[in-house]
């Protein structure tokens, strides 16, 4: 392998687990802030939170919405171009058409947004006696699939809900993508239970890292989000990982040490396709 090779083979990944307030400029304002210490820590790729502008809620989403391009990605491409990251911009409530969105938009190191990801599956849930929640009630959903090419890999992005959903984690994989981030706001009754293993999960089915970047917890919230951001190996391996607190967490993305997981344990030549497929209808950056 050439030097460039190997270089390129390795690349550092900066998890912002952002607390998150009631006043966007503040917000805005960490931002700024923590993406410049994420790369001054040598962070290239850059991962955000989901709703990192706003409070999560259905009441907080039309009040906080932004058009795209509008004042939030603004922030995002700015600091993307000034600390030269490729940045995951976490989501931000979006209106569209009269029309609301839970979206993902990615910034390269020129300021230039690359793709946009509107949450596919809405979190429409009910646990009796500990939550109820219908992101339903306010937003509309994606209807496509979205990667985008860095120098380093290709990557995947769902946000929240959508890792349950082991097909999107399947096809991305297929398609190429060695990370998968999933921006989130997993709660107190799901985090504890799910948040871990179902990253494990996606990451040892598919051998890819899987990242995950979580508002901080706040416990005066109407909504408490677990918190927890973490990246996991293709082993299925935690390898960073933080509290529950404001935090940057940091990992090496080892592009040599996926290709020899897939060498060693080769599920991709073993799959049975004459028996089974998991295909997609839609693609894009919609």
């Amino acid at each position: 392998m050439s030097s460039l090779a190997k270089v390129m083979s390795k690349f550092r990944l900066a998890v912002v687990q952002l607390q998150v307030s009631s006043v966007k400029a503040d917000n805005l304002s960490r931002v700024r802030r923590l993406v410049k210490e994420a790369a001054g820590g040598g962070g290239q790729v850059v991962l955000l939170p989901e709703c990192f502008n706003s409070p999560y809620g259905t009441s907080f989403f039309p009040s906080y919405a932004e058009k795209i391009p509008g004042e939030s990605t603004q922030v995002l491409s700015e600091a993307a171009k000034e600390n030269k990251v490729y940045l995951v911009g976490g989501s931000i409530p979006e209106e569209d058409g009269g029309k609301l969105y839970n979206s993902c938009t990615v910034f390269g190191p020129d300021g230039e947004m690359i793709l946009k990801h509107r949450k596919i599956h809405l979190f429409d849930i009910d646990v009796p006696g500990k939550i109820r929640f219908q992101e339903s009630e306010t937003l509309s959903p994606g209807d496509s699939l979205s990667m985008f090419e860095t120098p380093f890999c290709k990557v995947g992005v769902g946000i929240c809900y959508d890792i349950r959903f082991a097909e999107l984690a399947q096809i991305y994989s297929r398609k190429g993508c060695q990370l998968l981030v999933y921006p989130g706001a997993f709660n107190m009754t799901t985090g504890p239970a799910h948040w871990e293993l179902l990253q494990r999960g996606r990451a040892l089915d598919n051998q890819v890292y899987v990242a995950t970047a979580s508002p901080a917890r706040d416990e005066s919230a109407s909504y408490v989000a677990w918190g927890h951001s973490t990246v996991v190996n293709p082993w299925g391996e935690v390898v960073s990982k933080a509290g529950p607190e404001e935090a940057i967490i940091y990992a090496n993305i080892d592009l040599q040490y996926l290709s020899d997981i897939r060498q060693q344990i080769p599920i991709t030549a073993q799959r049975r396709d004459d028996l089974y497929a998991v295909t997609s209808t839609q693609e894009g950056s919609g």
